[in-house]
C-alpha cells in the first residue's frame, strides 16, 4: 500500500485522513458463513497466516521474493486488480504466484475497487449513490476473476481497497456501504471470501462501526500508523469484532528496506487472518 503510487494519497494527506476523527464504538452481531474459518463443507477450508506481512505497489521480481525469504516478513500484500489500481503489474503472473508460494510466502491479494464519491482525491472509477449496488456486483466478479487467473482458488480471501472519506456524509457512506456489501456478495457467489483495506478513522470505521452488520467483510485490515505491531492492543473497535484470525494491522509505511540486494519500499503490517489459496 505504498503512498507513492498514483492511486494513493500523500502520506501526510492520508495521515490527517485517519486522525481527523476519533473511532466510535457499536456493537456488532456474528461473521456471515462466507467468511467464517469453519465455513459451510461446501467451502474450502480458510488458509490463515499469523505474522509479519509487506505490502507495496508493484510485486516484487521472483529474484526479490527469494532474497527477502529470510524469515522477517512471511507474507506479501499484491494488487490482483481493480480500474484504481495505481502501479502496472509485469511481475504478477499465474507463474510468479505458484514460484513465491512454493518458496514458503503467503500472498494477500487486494482489489482497488469504486471509491467514494466524497473522496478527498480524484479516481478513474467512482461509486455512484445510483449503481453502487451494480458496480459492487460488478466489480467483486472481476476480482474473483483476476484471482483465479492467478490461480488463486476457491476459499481464498480477497481484499477490497478503498481509501479515506468523510463518513459524516451520510448519503455517500450509505453508497459506500452498499458498494461494499454488493461486493462481498459477489464473491460469496463464488466461494471466495471477502476482506476490507481501509483506515481506522474513515473507511475501515465505515464498516467496523456499521449498525447493520449484514453482508459485510468478515476480515478487516485497517490502516493505523503506530509502529506498533499488534491486531489487538491497539484494536479501535468493538473487543468483540473480527477476533479468531479475521484482523490485520497497517502499522508503519514508506519504510525503505533492503535484504539481499534488493531494495524495496514497503508498508509493515501485522497479520492475522485468512488470505490466498494456491496449489
Amino acid at each position: 500500500m505504498s503512498s507513492k503510487s498514483s492511486h494513493r494519497q500523500s502520506k501526510k494527506r492520508r495521515y490527517v485522513a485517519w486522525t481527523a476523527a476519533g473511532a466510535a464504538v457499536l456493537a456488532g452481531a456474528g461473521l456471515a458463513a462466507q467468511n467464517s474459518l469453519a465455513a459451510p463443507t461446501a467451502w474450502p477450508a480458510a488458509k490463515v497466516y499469523t505474522g509479519r506481512a509487506f505490502d507495496t505497489c508493484t510485486a516484487p521480481s521472483l529474484s526479490a521474493m527469494k532474497a527477502w525469504n529470510t524469515g522477517f516478513y512471511g507474507a506479501a500484500a499484491v494488487y490482483i486488480g481493480g480500474r484504481n489500481r495505481g502501479c502496472s503489474q509485469p511481475n504478477l503472473t499465474a507463474s510468479w504466484v505458484k514460484s513465491v508460494s512454493s518458496l514458503g510466502w503467503k500472498l494477500v491479494p487486494l482489489y482497488v475497487g469504486a471509491q467514494p464519491p466524497c473522496q478527498t482525491g480524484s479516481s478513474p472509477e467512482v461509486i455512484n449513490a445510483s449503481t453502487a449496488a451494480s458496480q459492487g456486483a460488478a466489480d467483486g466478479a472481476d476480482a474473483v476473476a483476476k484471482a483465479a487467473a492467478l490461480g488463486m482458488k476457491p476459499g481464498s480471501a480477497l481484499y477490497l481497497d478503498v481509501e479515506a472519506y468523510d463518513t459524516t456524509n451520510t448519503d455517500c457512506n450509505n453508497a459506500v456501504l452498499t458498494y461494499i456489501r454488493a461486493w462481498h456478495k459477489a464473491l460469496g457467489a463464488k466461494q471466495y471470501r471477502s476482506g476490507f483495506y481501509g483506515f481506522s478513522s474513515s473507511s475501515a470505521k465505515a464498516v467496523a462501526t456499521a449498525t447493520d452488520r449484514t453482508n459485510l467483510p468478515g476480515n478487516l485490515w485497517y490502516a493505523k500508523w503506530d509502529k506498533i505491531n499488534t491486531t489487538t492492543t491497539d484494536w479501535p473497535y468493538d473487543p468483540k469484532l473480527y477476533t479468531g484470525h479475521h484482523r490485520a494491522h497497517q502499522y508503519m509505511v514508506n519504510s525503505k528496506e533492503t535484504r539481499g540486494g534488493h531494495t524495496i519500499n514497503v508498508d509493515r503490517n501485522a497479520w492475522d487472518a485468512p488470505v490466498a489459496i494456491v496449489g
